[in-house]
């Protein structure tokens, strides 16, 4: 029997990893653009509706478009260079039903080397993909050593991988249900063990070794493994993007864990772009969730989260005025806006603001969005006419040959300065992706670290954000030479940028750092690890919570386990 409407979800503001769209190839005359929904509110609302609740979904979307113009020949015609985002995700099926594309990525990883070819060979470069034997082909290029050794270490990321597992699609143990519920919940509750008890189990022998990549630095485990530099500084990155993390700091070789968990068609630790951009997958599920008779709203902007006199969520007020009553309130939104910005403070504990303020929101990143007229032609691996090669399609690693440059980038944010020498992710999305740029043009994503939230105690102008895209450019253009000319035009997204457009606080694309103080039953406190809040009603449902940032999804579908468990129990 089909239960009455009793559920708001919303989304105050729209997230990073669901902004890049496609536009046409000819010049856009008017009209709305696409909406795209974040994947955890969608799969929130889409479990909840096939268990039989009524579900509403509200979004406010504020994406960022650059629509740019080429020169001469195409001026009249436009193409995407909003923010792009390669994916690594957790699929699940009914996404694959509604028309959710993925091209996926071979190889993924190329690490261009700033170096003298010898004997007119072009500079030596490190490119890995999907084949172990062509991985190590290219290893022993620098280490012969380290190329036998990598297929055991990539053997040994997914036994951990494979573990741990489990505790991404289930609410972390519920602590307080077993030590202080009613019998019926405390037995419910010792249900929350099993996922703890089934990751034990697959570990064995393993858990020290699960324990130590959890805790240590990337480079202390990386060190252990290998001797050639390309190849730890490569591997490094994982264990730093989006973090304000260098590889000698703990905690940091739980970063790379977490990207080799992910999967694409099925394929663990591969990578992909969405056909037409990152909003794909927000698209495929949102149509998923629409098949069982969710309502969605766009363009909805909420003002503040409903407490009655009773202490409960009642509801939400949008910016129009508009009040939307409803029984739970699931916010997809930072743990920061949801309390801080959305929520009465007098509903608040004082102790809990607090709290609420000690999250850790640093963010290293600025993201430059870059429109082009000719491929990029790198020293390392050259390509005749304009051609696409193998590593154009994957993670592009500059500046990382040595893990002393990542090091010295890292240093230099911490003491509030844009690095001289960043890190540099360069990816291409259009190379596998037609719809995305008109033929013989691309887009370009530079997510680009390290960077601080002020600038030596101010904050960032226009001239900052024109130099330190100069700096990347500069550096881009060493290994490129002609790169600087074949930009059409560039938008540059620094940390205060990313928090003012798309509502990640502090510019952190995680909603909220990854470290060890802020993951599982600390994620993004642990007072709201259950996904719960002090509110009766008011959920947390987004990457702030358990299992973290990420294309998967399973901190909404963990939140909407939550809101069933609680509401069967009223």
């Amino acid at each position: 029997m089909q239960r009455s409407r009793c559920f708001f979800f919303f989304l105050s503001f729209f997230v990073l990893n669901c902004v890049f769209t496609s536009l046409s190839r000819t010049q856009r005359t008017g009209g709305s653009e696409f909406t795209y929904l974040l994947p955890n509110t969608c799969l929130c609302s889409e479990l909840l509706k096939t268990k039989g609740f009524g579900t509403m979904v509200m979004c406010a979307l504020c994406a960022c478009r650059l629509h740019i113009f080429r020169r001469e020949d195409c001026r009249q015609q436009c193409w995407s260079a909003d923010m792009c985002w390669e994916v690594q995700l957790f699929q699940r099926k009914s996404s694959l039903k509604h028309g959710l594309k993925v091209y996926m990525r071979d190889p993924h990883a190329f690490t261009p080397m700033l170096e003298e070819g010898v004997r007119g060979a072009p500079p030596r470069s490190l490119t890995l993909g999907a084949d172990l034997a062509t991985n190590q082909m290219e290893i022993g290029k620098f280490s012969q050593k380290d190329a036998k050794a990598y297929p055991k270490f990539v053997a040994h990321l997914e036994r951990l991988a494979d573990a741990i597992h489990p505790l991404l699609d289930a609410p972390p143990v519920d602590i307080p249900g077993i030590i202080s519920g009613s019998p019926r919940r405390r037995v419910a509750a010792a249900k929350t063990l099993m996922p703890i008890f089934r990751c034990g189990l697959k570990l064995g022998k393993n858990l020290p070794d699960f324990y130590e990549i959890i805790t240590a630095p990337i480079m202390k485990i990386l060190t252990q493994w290998f001797d050639s530099e390309p190849l730890r500084a490569t591997l490094a990155t994982d264990g730093v993007i989006g973090a304000m993390t260098s590889p000698s700091n703990p905690g940091s070789g739980y970063v790379l864990l977490h990207h080799v968990m992910g999967e694409v068609e099925k394929e663990k630790g591969a990578w992909g772009y969405v056909e037409g951009g990152m909003g794909g997958v927000s698209q495929a599920i949102a149509s998923a969730a629409r098949s069982y008779g969710v309502d969605i709203f766009t363009e909805k902007d909420v003002s503040q989260i409903l407490v009655g006199s009773d202490g409960d969520a009642k509801g939400v007020v949008l910016k129009d005025g508009t009040e939307i009553h409803s029984k739970v309130v699931l916010s997809n939104a930072t743990p920061y806006i949801t309390f801080k910005n959305l929520t009465p403070q007098s509903a608040l504990s004082s102790e809990f603001i607090k709290a609420v303020d000690q999250i850790d929101y640093t963010s290293p990143v600025t993201k430059i969005n870059v429109a082009i007229d000719k491929l990029p032609n790198f020293l390392a691996s050259p390509t005749p006419g304009d051609k696409p090669g193998p590593h154009h399609q994957c993670s592009i690693h500059l500046n990382c040959e040595s893990v002393d440059v990542l090091e010295t980038a890292y240093k230099e944010a911490k003491n509030d300065r844009p690095s001289a020498r960043p890190m540099v992710e360069m990816t291409i999305p259009s190379v596998l992706d037609p719809t995305l740029a008109p033929p013989g043009c691309h887009v370009v994503s530079l997510f680009t670290q390290f960077t601080p939230y002020y600038i030596e105690g101010r904050e960032w102008t226009d001239q900052d954000r024109e130099a330190f895209a100069d700096t990347v450019f500069d550096w881009v253009e060493q290994y490129a030479p002609g790169f600087k000319k074949s930009v059409v035009g560039r938008d540059i997204l620094a940390p205060p940028d990313l928090e003012r457009i798309f509502g990640l606080t502090g510019g952190n694309i995680f909603h909220g750092s990854m470290s060890l103080d802020q993951l599982y039953l600390t994620r993004p406190l642990p007072s709201l690890s259950d996904y719960r809040s002090p509110i009766k009603g008011l959920y947390l449902c987004g990457s702030g919570c358990h299992p973290g940032g990420g294309v998967m999804g399973s901190p909404g579908w963990n939140a909407a386990l939550t809101v069933i468990a609680d509401l069967k129990r009223r």
